[in-house]
């Protein structure tokens, strides 16, 4: 009969691996959100957000990291050849933009003090509320 060596950590293997996958990144920026991109090849250009992948920190913006894709049709009516699409940039890279002067801010969180307690994102720069929009 064969003995198992390490009975005490059997269990707990697959535990830990998947509190790994589980780690996510604060992001500053939510979907629906325009900022300018400040680093890289796309220095300056402004657009909306799309997509945050918080798992690896980075945003997906339109119009913006601009990649060649060449795709294979799926379906017989469906057309192959080389498609461009936005590829995702790293969320240290990019910049909210201040809602009242267009310029690119760092953002604080107020605590309202009414009865819901709700928090709101004010840009630094000018004092301004950012208002949050929901994509869903």
């Amino acid at each position: 009969m064969r003995v198992l060596k390490y009975r005490k950590t059997a269990g707990t293997r697959h535990i830990k691996r998947q509190a790994i996958n589980r780690e996510r990144e604060a992001v500053h920026v939510t979907a629906g959100d325009t900022v300018r991109v400040m680093r890289g090849e796309d220095r300056g250009k402004e657009g909306k957000v799309i997509r945050v992948f918080r798992k690896t920190g980075r945003v997906l913006i339109e119009g913006v990291n601009i990649v060649k894709r060449h795709r294979k049709a799926r379906r017989p009516e469906e057309q192959s050849g080389i498609i461009e699409q936005p590829a995702p940039v790293h969320a240290s890279n990019v910049m909210l933009l201040d809602p009242k002067t267009g310029t690119p801010t760092r953002t604080r969180i107020r605590i309202n003090d009414d009865e819901d307690r709700t928090k709101e994102r004010l840009s630094v720069k000018s004092g301004e509320p950012v208002p949050r929009a929901r994509t869903r």
